[in-house]
């Protein structure tokens, strides 16, 4: 092999391993996302039926569908499994900064629209993944 195909095939080698490298942080920066939204939507869900209140039921079951659709979608880029207990540990943190108390003000403040962004359109949420890690 001369040196310029050497050369070539080098950088090819580094291009490739730089952006496998890149499309793995960006599958987890962004699986990440998802399963806190899942852990708030379950929070947000689990809070509004507890209320007892039959005029808030559509909302608790949005919020329920929501949870499963952003575990479905995290399931696509990690082992379900673990995206089962990712959530189960991020639900605990989001309980834990509530510190007992059931206003979810800063939670819905911190996830209510990017969650919803997200689980809407998961590809335009990877895309930015993809170039922020880059």
């Amino acid at each position: 092999m001369n040196k310029s195909a050497m050369w070539v095939f080098t950088v090819s080698a580094i291009c490739m391993s730089v952006t496998a490298h890149a499309e793995d942080a960006a599958e987890k920066a962004f699986t990440d996302e998802l399963v806190e939204c899942a852990a708030y939507y379950q929070i947000s869900s689990e809070a509004i039926a507890a209320m007892n209140a039959p005029q808030m039921k559509a909302v608790g079951d949005r919020l329920k569908t929501s949870a499963i659709d952003a575990v479905a979608i995290a399931g696509k880029y990690r082992a379900p499994e673990q995206v089962e207990k990712d959530v189960v540990a991020a639900k605990q943190k989001q309980i834990d900064k509530l510190a007992g108390s059931n206003n979810l003000g800063a939670l819905m403040s911190k996830y209510k629209d990017s969650c919803k962004s997200i689980v809407t359109d998961p590809q335009k949420r990877l895309d930015y993944w993809i170039m922020a890690t880059m």
